[in-house]
């Protein structure tokens, strides 16, 4: 009996002793400074030129870290809010790009999906209220596209404030 308080008694002193460190700092991801939450817009690519928006106008998607939480690669996502994607993506974080080595599963829907020239450009976007922030930009084609079209995604990270929004 006095040997299960003594267990206890040892555990709680423990738990205190651990509770009180606070030396502790939460770091980032391992793609902290590719993801986030951007606004978007998607052109439509003819002939290696801009044939213009493809009538969705701004949208939201997310780029973020993988389980794994390493720098090679992090998940592309639209959200539904496009094509219905969200994949997985190679990347370089040193020169903050990102691709797809050919056409790879995507996990929203039954289609396969090529991403190439993928980069997030850091403070090189304006904001609609004039602030800088970071861009992304990507070339996305989709297997099931019966037109095998190429479309470009760009757009710049949200920034939370109402005026940025739309």
């Amino acid at each position: 009996m006095m040997r299960k308080y003594i267990v206890l008694a040892f555990a709680a002193i423990s738990v205190m002793f651990v509770s009180c460190q606070k030396d502790f700092e939460p770091g980032g991801t391992e793609v902290e400074k590719m993801a986030g939450e951007w606004w978007v817009t998607a052109t439509v690519i003819i002939d290696g030129q801009e044939a213009g928006d493809i009538g969705l106008g701004h949208f939201r998607m997310n780029t973020y870290n993988t389980a794994n939480n390493v720098p090679t690669e992090m998940w592309l996502d639209d959200g539904g809010n496009f094509w219905d994607y969200k994949l997985k993506v190679d990347v370089d974080y040193k020169n903050r790009t990102f691709s797809t080595k050919d056409f790879v599963s995507n996990v929203s829907y039954d289609c396969k999906v090529k991403v190439a020239d993928g980069k997030v450009l850091e403070g090189v976007a304006t904001t609609p209220s004039g602030m800088p922030a970071d861009s992304i930009v990507y070339m996305i084609q989709f297997d099931d596209d019966e037109d095998a079209l190429t479309y470009k995604v760009s757009g710049f990270r949200r920034t939370g404030f109402p005026a940025d929004d739309f």
